[in-house]
């Protein structure tokens, strides 16, 4: 029996990136709560992810060089959220708030 392997095109991956992406930057700038800044910035690192897999199918499949660098951005990503989730605790703390719009000085 043949296996019959179909092909999604390149563009497809493109397009759910782009809405990703956007999605993304739409949080960034509409929200103003910081945890939910973090997951839209999370949100924009992912299609670039799935950018860099897609590309590296498509174009060289015998290497595996955006495959390595979307593993690197993906090791980036939680290295950023860990940093950023401390920070946005310790402000917490501080604070009593997560909002970006209030805590807009570096004074204690």
């Amino acid at each position: 029996m043949e296996s019959v392997t179909q092909e999604i095109p390149l563009e497809h991956f493109l397009i759910v990136s782009g809405i990703l992406f956007s999605l993304g930057v739409y949080g960034v700038l509409a929200r103003r709560n910081a945890v939910l800044i973090l997951m839209s910035v999370e949100l924009m690192l992912n299609a670039v992810s799935i950018n860099l897999v897609a590309f590296a199918v498509y174009t060289a499949p015998e290497l595996f060089v955006g495959i390595i660098f979307a593993i690197f951005v993906i090791t980036i990503a939680a290295a950023e959220v860990g940093l950023a989730l401390g920070i946005i605790l310790r402000i917490y703390r501080n604070r009593a708030t997560a909002n970006v719009d209030e805590v807009d000085q570096l004074k204690w």
